[in-house]
């Protein structure tokens, strides 16, 4: 055994920590969003528009940078990461000393809500490229141990901004960014198991080539690059991807305009921060056993699930007259986006061509992203000029649009069995 090899423990509490810190930030700067900009005089409109500019850049620049990263060159994963970083920690530290202009809050808050979006995928190709490298390390512990990170953080931050302000989240922004940037700054890869990478790649070239080991598993495939050949060859997952963003349109609605749904059943920060603490501390257990369940469920059928428990989940909101059905809405995390996520990426690797996969993961980030723009463009604006109450109800329309949608994409379209069944 190689010495890297032999410190999983070691690695893998080196890359937790990274987590920990991404989503400790993630609770303070996304899920205290709409908390912050309010204190400082923006409309829900305008926290809504803020939002929608930054997801869409943030979705915009994330393949160009992944891009950037995959040639040879300068800029690594790690070293993206801790320029975001870095970048991050320097606009908190912006904002506290700009407290009334909101043009400079506009810009500042939106470019480090937009950066923090876009290094979260990179900080999963740190992990696969230090693996190949030697790291054991233990990813679904630390991703876990990540949300936990913002369950913690949730839980803890409510109270003290109730009591002390919203200074009091630029404070943890800056020393959350500077734990991260110590941390990351010091995650530095080992130069091993270069014979066993070059082996790879000589082996991936023979496959390539049709000369390796298991060339006969290895069909002649032209990847669907432009988009109607793709939607040709995967239908089902097309239209579902329809479905998905009337899904997100809701979960998102809920999530960035939390605090004013919350406000208006009687509570407060205090409040929001348990309501966010309960819904990531759910999906712990979820995601850490969603394995077992596909081997009993199909993918596909957990896709039609979680949609069915957004839209409940969405309802209960909407028929909440008090906190605790805030609560209850909020405990269906649980079946709703805890499921989504990894049956979506396991549905991809199963009904795809290997060289679609890849596209078909991102299709899936951009209905998530989609879905997001359009509520925050709309939501805050209903919001402003209807109140809580219209804005839950629209979500619950869009979002039952969504359920039927996945139903005639799951159930009346073929599915392409391409992938690794």
């Amino acid at each position: 055994m190689n010495k890297t090899g032999s410190s999983k423990g070691f690695w893998t509490l080196r890359y937790t920590l990274i987590n920990v810190t991404y989503f400790a930030a993630f609770c303070t700067i996304h899920a205290y969003a709409a908390v912050y900009l309010l204190a400082h005089g923006f409309s829900n409109t305008e926290v809504g528009i803020l939002l929608a500019i930054a997801n869409v850049i943030s979705a915009i620049i994330q393949p160009v940078i992944a891009g950037i990263i995959d040639k040879p060159g300068p800029l690594t994963n790690r070293r993206f990461i801790l320029i975001a970083v870095l970048t991050i920690m320097a606009g908190s530290i912006l904002l506290m000393l700009v407290q009334d202009n909101k043009v400079i809050i506009f810009i500042v808050y939106a470019l480090i809500y937009m950066i923090q979006f876009a290094y979260q995928p990179v900080m999963t190709a740190l992990c696969f490229e230090y693996q190949k490298a030697g790291c054991d390390i233990y990813y679904g512990l630390a991703r876990g141990l990540g949300s936990a990170g913002f369950a913690v953080t949730a839980a803890l931050i409510g109270g003290m901004v109730e009591k002390q302000g919203v200074f009091l989240l630029l404070i943890v922004n800056v020393v959350v960014m500077i734990i991260s940037a110590v941390v990351v700054f010091a995650f530095k890869k080992p130069e091993v198991k270069e014979v066993t990478v070059l082996d790879e790649a000589d082996e991936n070239a023979k496959k390539a080539m049709g000369t390796g080991s298991d060339s006969q598993a290895q069909p002649s495939y032209v990847a669907h690059n432009n988009i109607f050949d793709f939607a040709k060859t995967y239908p089902a997952f097309m239209l579902f991807l329809l479905g998905a963003i009337c899904f997100f349109f809701a979960h998102n609605m809920i999530n960035d305009f939390m605090i004013q749904i919350i406000r208006n059943l009687g509570g407060g920060e205090t409040e929001l921060g348990y309501a966010n603490f309960l819904q990531a501390i759910l999906e712990l257990p979820v995601m850490a056993l969603i394995g077992v369940v596909l081997k009993k469920i199909s993918s596909d059928k957990l896709l039609l699930f979680s949609g069915v428990s957004f839209l409940i989940k969405t309802i209960i909101m909407f028929l909440a007259v008090s906190l605790v059905g805030m609560y209850v809405s909020q405990s269906f995390q649980l079946f709703a986006y805890a499921v989504f996520i990894p049956a979506s990426a396991y549905y991809v690797s199963s009904t795809m061509e290997e060289l679609d996969q890849v596209k078909g993961q991102a299709y899936i980030s951009s209905a998530i992203t989609v879905g997001g723009v359009f509520s925050n463009l709309i939501s805050g604006a209903v919001l402003d000029n209807f109140g809580v109450k219209p804005m839950l109800l629209m979500g619950t329309v869009v979002c039952a649009i969504g359920v039927v949608i996945a139903f005639v994409a799951m159930k009346k379209l073929p599915h392409h069995n391409g992938g690794q069944l």
